[in-house]
């Protein structure tokens, strides 16, 4: 198999993921996986900025949780400029799978959970871990959908610090920076101006970033009936492919219109609002 075959269930060459870890877009948090900024994108389309646009360096990150980040992992945090960590999930992950919400000075962490308490019954959960399961881009489809219909208020909180505080960095996160994480992701890229190719590279990277705590997450999905005797269905549970998110942006324009359709929807947000957001994810390398 090839090293870079990231459509691959199998593992992935470790001396190849770790130099990949150390490039762009990845950056190193001690205790913290997956994590990436979301600067230095080439903007190609509708930002009105002309040639020589991208996205704000040092404004955004996601990443996996970070529960485990470190006291070194902490200060590398504030030097990357983030003041505000978004947390993405449920208090029923929290527990779960203990891992709580950490203490980080001079690091305002908010919880802003996509789904709610009731959205984790076992019914729910069991039909969820199936659409993972079968690793097929349209159960991806209807994960994303969910989490797009869910997920208006939590996204709305990033969208007004991206509005209301361009200078000052933040990072937002799930349990894995895989699904929900995505989701916001490609939505703030998207109004940026990002290409969708761009955006569908950013997305599976995810495939490198979770490699190295590979065993830990198949062995806490092991405890899940579904993937207890199935390990090529956990297995697909870890999948990121690029196609798959070509697909939700498909998804993006053809059922909530596009980006800029979707946030005001479903987080309130106004043209205006929009247009600031906007131009406050780029800037002009050219001035």
């Amino acid at each position: 198999m090839s090293v870079y075959d990231l459509n691959s269930l199998e593992p992935l060459d470790p001396e190849w993921v770790e130099k990949r870890l150390s490039t762009y877009p990845f950056v190193q948090v001690d205790g913290v996986t997956n994590l990436r900024t979301l600067g230095y994108y080439p903007v190609s389309k509708g930002s009105g900025e002309g040639s020589g646009t991208m996205t704000r360096p040092h404004q955004l990150f996601r990443s996996a949780e970070v529960s485990g980040i470190t006291d070194n992992g902490m200060t590398q945090l504030r030097e990357l400029g983030v003041t505000k960590v978004f947390d993405l999930r449920s208090h029923t992950e929290i527990v779960k799978y203990n891992t709580p919400v950490p203490q980080i000075d001079g690091v305002e962490v908010v919880r802003v959970p996509v789904f709610e308490e009731e959205d984790y019954s076992p019914e729910v959960m069991a039909r969820r871990f199936q659409l993972y399961a079968s690793g097929k881009t349209e159960a991806f489809m209807e994960l994303y959908s969910q989490i797009l219909d869910n997920g208006g208020p939590a996204f709305t909180e990033i969208l007004k610090h991206v509005r209301d505080r361009p200078e000052e960095g933040c990072l937002f996160h799930c349990t894995a920076g895989k699904d929900r994480t995505a989701v916001i992701a490609a939505i703030l890229l998207s109004l940026a101006g990002v290409d969708d190719k761009a955006i569908a590279s950013d997305y599976e990277l995810t495939r490198v970033g979770r490699e190295q705590v590979r065993n830990k997450i198949l062995k806490r999905l092991a405890k899940e009936p579904i993937f207890a005797k199935n390990k090529d269905a956990a297995l697909n549970m870890l999948t990121s492919r690029r196609e798959t998110m070509l697909a939700f942006l498909d998804l993006l324009r053809d059922k909530y219109s596009s980006a800029e359709g979707y946030v005001q929807k479903f987080c309130g947000l106004s043209a205006e609002d929009v247009q600031t957001i906007r131009r406050n994810l780029v800037i002009n390398t050219k001035v």
